[in-house]
């Protein structure tokens, strides 16, 4: 191989590399964004659950005083 051919080579592979390089690059910035917007989501949902564990409590507090309500209303 004559040296001009090595040299072609040697920027093909020097290309591909960089190329690379980029794309891994790129990967890695997407990664670093979905696991942060994972772990957003995460918060986001254990305030959800926390939620809806405290709707839960009220709609059965709520629902025991319509049965004392309706347990003292006369019979007709």
């Amino acid at each position: 191989m004559t040296g001009h051919g090595r040299a072609s080579n040697m920027t093909r592979m020097d290309n591909d590399l960089s190329l690379l390089e980029q794309k891994l690059a790129t990967l890695i910035a997407h990664t670093r964004a979905l696991r942060a917007a994972n772990a957003s989501l995460r918060q986001d949902l254990a305030a959800a659950v926390e939620r809806n564990r405290e709707m839960n409590i009220k709609m059965q507090q709520a629902g025991a005083r319509l049965d004392a309500l309706i347990a003292r209303m006369p019979n007709e």
